[in-house]
């Protein structure tokens, strides 16, 4: 009988070479084989820590084929180290689908902790860390993203995201309009040398980084509600409603238009400008 395979998860620096730990190296140099999601930037790190295990590509693109592959190396008895990009495989990388795969064969899965940006950046948040959940990526679409902000809104823990530089803006400030005064701190390029952390609240990070172009990989770590915000989701009189009738609701509540408009696109997770044209359009084809 060959000897049982094992997956481990290694965690890998999330800027920093030197906060890698001394068992993740142990274990890059005696597995069998490394399966790491960009070969290029692992090289890097194994070149730099003098490690020649051989190596393949375990990415988003080839995750079904190379999933494949990696399960029948290990049911036949090798060990194989599962690698990201940084910090910790299996968070918002294909690695997730590859330990289900290897756990529903009776594989065995060793995870190795060690460095993450969204822990890293929580405890120096100064934001409460006893409860908090992680979102990792929200949706590119601006709509998408809206109406996954409008399902969170009423969340009571600190909120965890990672967000690309190009969206950081568009991200905030949807978070801003959504979640309102909370504070956030912004997080960006995480042990490396230009670590920087910004705190304070959406709309000021909305300002802050209008004047200053983001760079680097960001980690946003956003406040809870506070009870009344999570009283004030729970409003739904407006389902079924058409987006005319929502905004009429809330004018007959008392709201100008302009205000009515925007409450309609924050409940529905809807950018403001879509709602104006169409409520305008409609508004039009009825006159």
């Amino acid at each position: 009988m060959s000897q049982q395979g094992i997956l481990f998860l290694c965690a890998t620096p999330i800027g920093n070479l030197e906060d890698i730990t001394l068992r993740v190296l142990r274990i890059l140099r005696e597995v069998d084989l490394i399966a790491a999601e960009d070969t290029r930037h692992t090289r890097k790190l194994l070149a730099h820590y003098d490690i020649h295990t051989p190596m393949v590509s375990y990415r988003e693109h080839n995750r079904r084929q190379m999933g494949r592959h990696l399960l029948n190396l290990l049911a036949a008895g090798l060990k194989v180290a599962l690698v990201s990009d940084a910090g910790m495989p299996g968070i918002s990388d294909p690695g997730e689908e590859l330990v289900s795969l290897a756990i529903g064969r009776g594989i065995p899965v060793v995870p190795l902790p060690g460095p993450n940006a969204a822990l890293a950046a929580l405890v120096a948040s100064g934001l409460p860390t006893s409860s908090f959940c992680f979102e990792g990526f929200l949706p590119a679409a601006a709509g998408a993203r809206r109406r996954k902000l409008q399902e969170l809104k009423g969340e009571r823990r600190t909120i965890i995201f990672y967000e690309a530089p190009h969206r950081l803006l568009e991200c905030l400030s949807d978070m801003a309009d959504i979640f309102g005064e909370r504070q956030v701190a912004v997080a960006r390029e995480l042990t490396k040398k230009y670590e920087e952390i910004w705190r304070g609240t959406l709309p000021r990070a909305v300002e802050h980084f209008r004047l200053q172009s983001p760079r680097g990989e960001f980690t946003l770590v956003v406040a809870g509600a506070r009870e009344g915000e999570v009283a004030d989701t729970r409003d739904e009189s407006w389902l079924g409603l058409s987006l005319q009738e929502h905004v009429a609701l809330l004018q007959a509540r008392g709201m100008g238009k302009k205000e009515a408009i925007r409450e309609v696109a924050r409940q529905r997770g809807m950018p403001r400008r879509d709602v104006y044209n169409q409520v305008v359009r409609d508004s039009g084809a009825n006159s």
